[in-house]
C-alpha cells in the first residue's frame, strides 16, 4: 500500500502543478485583455505654431519681418547662424490619433521676405475637423433665439411660494469729468 499512496501523491502533485500552470496562463491572458482595454491617460503634446493655408497665402515677397511675424506669429526656431531664416514647426501627438507634423521655413534677404517653403498646410476648417475625431457627428443645436421663437414660447409660471424678484434700482452715476464752464 505505501507504493500506491506515493503514486497517488505524485499524481496529485503533477495534476496540481498542471492546474496551477494552466491557471497562470489563463490569468495572464485575462490580465493582458484587461490591461489592453484600460489605458492610462496620456497628455496631448502640442508644440510649435499651427500655420494655416490662409496664413501662407497671405505671405508676399517683400514683406518686412514685422509683417511676417504679424501673419505667422513668433517662429519656433531662429538661429544666430541663420539670421535670414525662420522655421515654423508644428507637432501634435494625441492618444489614438496619428501624430501630425508640419514645417514651414521663411527666408529673408535683409529685412524683406524673399521666399518660403514647406509642407502643404491645411485650412483652418480642415485642421479643426481633425482635432476631435472621436466625437460622433450629431445634430448641432441652434444657439440663437429669434424674436418669433420667444413670442411662441409659453410663459413660465412662477413657482408656488416664490417671491417676485425685486425691481431693479434706477442708478444715477456721477459724471466722470467735471462739467465744462
Amino acid at each position: 500500500m505505501p507504493v500506491f499512496r506515493s503514486r497517488a501523491f505524485h499524481l496529485a502533485a503533477v495534476l496540481a502543478a498542471c492546474a496551477a500552470a494552466t491557471g497562470c496562463g489563463t490569468f495572464d491572458g485575462a490580465t493582458q485583455r484587461i490591461a489592453g482595454s484600460i489605458t492610462p491617460y496620456r497628455v496631448e503634446v502640442v508644440q510649435g505654431n499651427f500655420v494655416s493655408r490662409e496664413q501662407v497665402q497671405a505671405l508676399q515677397p517683400g514683406m518686412s519681418r514685422l509683417q511676417v511675424r504679424e501673419v505667422l506669429g513668433t517662429p519656433l526656431v531662429t538661429s544666430i547662424f541663420h539670421a535670414d531664416r525662420w522655421d515654423y514647426v508644428f507637432t501634435l501627438k494625441r492618444q489614438g490619433v496619428e501624430p501630425q507634423s508640419r514645417r514651414l521655413t521663411v527666408f529673408f534677404k535683409g529685412d524683406q521676405l524673399e521666399r518660403f517653403e514647406g509642407d502643404e498646410m491645411p485650412t483652418e476648417a480642415e485642421f479643426v475637423a481633425t482635432l476631435d475625431v472621436r466625437r460622433k457627428a450629431g445634430r448641432i443645436p441652434m444657439l440663437e433665439v429669434s424674436a418669433d421663437s420667444l413670442k411662441a414660447a409659453p410663459a413660465r409660471p412662477a413657482a408656488p411660494g416664490a417671491a417676485a424678484p425685486p425691481p431693479l434700482p434706477s442708478a444715477s452715476y456721477p459724471p466722470l469729468e467735471p462739467a465744462a464752464r
